[in-house]
Parts: structure tokens; C-alpha cells; sequence
């Protein structure tokens, strides 16, 4: 569905608000961090970052995945590389479950690194740009929703399907969120990640409603 004669009142006053609410509050260097992705600079180290990030984060409060991903990251050596998680992968293992409990998260972590080490950074990125979807979804506990996280946090233009996003989606008659954020672009400039990453922070801390 369009926006059709939406397009200049609530969904554009909404996305507006929510994207002054959120350029006023602690969170704006959310909007900078998501307009500077970019896929085709993307690294091996932002990579295993950022794939390590949406393990961690899903099921979990963002808030609570925040406060335990710092320690995750020194166990694994900062994603230094996927050649030294896979040489210290025990070590990188224990390490990290000292402080976060979940064991098949932090080896899906683990095993992300031996198949990017395994296969080559350089390989799957080529294979990411030709079909991110269908490549990211090959990761371990990376499933048909959390993939579009994943793709959003490392460049695609691309929304995801997190409860607040399909919530206001629905409200303003959207029956999906990439029509309801790629409308949004549309009529804006913005980039698709950025209309999310407005609406998801706006919606999960800013404004109660939804």
C-alpha cells in the first residue's frame, strides 16, 4: 500500500516529529551512525561486529543487549579478525559466557566467525552484494527476521520487521514495514535505514504509544 493522500499529513507529520524528538534526545548519533553505513566500504571487522550485535540483541531488551555487548566484544579481541576468534575460539568463548550467560548465542558467534574465516570476508561480501538476503540468512541464528536487521546495521537500504515498526505500520495502514518506511524515503530523501532507525528508537523510547 502507498501512502497515497497520506503522504503529506499524519505519516509525514508523525515521521517529522519522531525525527526531531529523536535529533533533540541522547539518541542522535543513531540517525549520523545508520546514514554512514554503506555496504560497499563495509570491512570484516564491522561485519563480525555487527552480526555479533544482532545474535546478542535478539529476544533481549536493546537496553539490556547494550549493557553486555562491551564485555562480548573484548572476549572476542574487538573483531579484530575472524582468523583470531577461530584460533581462540574456546578461550573467546568462556571468556564472553563469564558475563552473559546464553551459550548458543555466544557459539553462533563463534561459528559466524569460522564460516566468514572459512569461506572468505571478501567472498561473502561479493555474495552480500548480489543477494544480501538470501546470503545473510546462511549465518548461524540468523533467521527470516533478524536478517533484516543485520542487512539494515551493515548498509542495506533495507527496514526491519521489530514489533514498533510493524506497530506503526499498521496504524497508518501499511501492511508491511519496507512499504511503510520506503514510502517514508521516498517522500523525504532519507534512506530507508534511516526512516527505521527514526521510528524504531522514537516508538521503543521516546513516545509511549506505541
Amino acid at each position: 500500500m502507498s501512502l497515497i493522500h497520506q503522504t503529506d499529513t499524519e505519516v509525514l507529520d508523525f515521521y517529522r516529529s519522531a525525527r526531531a524528538a529523536v535529533a533533540a534526545s541522547s539518541f542522535r548519533h543513531e540517525i549520523d551512525w545508520q546514514t554512514d553505513q554503506d555496504l560497499v566500504t563495509l570491512g570484516e571487522m564491522d561485519f563480525l561486529r555487527e552480526a555479533a550485535w544482532v545474535v546478542i540483541n535478539s529476544g533481549f531488551r536493546e537496553s539490556v543487549a547494550r549493557r553486555k555487548f562491551n564485555h562480548i566484544s573484548l572476549s572476542f579481541g574487538d573483531w579484530e579478525s575472524a582468523r583470531y576468534i577461530v584460533d581462540n575460539r574456546d578461550t573467546c568463548i568462556s571468556c564472553a559466557l563469564d558475563g552473559f550467560g546464553h551459550g548458543g548465542k555466544i557459539r553462533a558467534i563463534a561459528d559466524i566467525a569460522e564460516q566468514v574465516e572459512s569461506y572468505g570476508f571478501d567472498r561473502l561480501k561479493k555474495d552480500i552484494l548480489d543477494d544480501p538476503i538470501t546470503t545473510l540468512q546462511r549465518l548461524p541464528f540468523i533467521g527470516p527476521v533478524t536478517v533484516w536487521h543485520l542487512a539494515k546495521n551493515i548498509g542495506c537500504d533495507v527496514a526491519k520487521p521489530d514489533r514498533h515498526l510493524v506497530r506503526a505500520a499498521y496504524g497508518f495502514g501499511f501492511d508491511c514495514v519496507q512499504s511503510f518506511c520506503g514510502e517514508i524515503a521516498k517522500a523525504t530523501g532519507e534512506r530507508v535505514g534511516v526512516v527505521d532507525i527514526v521510528i524504531w528508537r522514537y516508538c521503543a523510547s521516546l513516545h509511549k504509544l506505541y
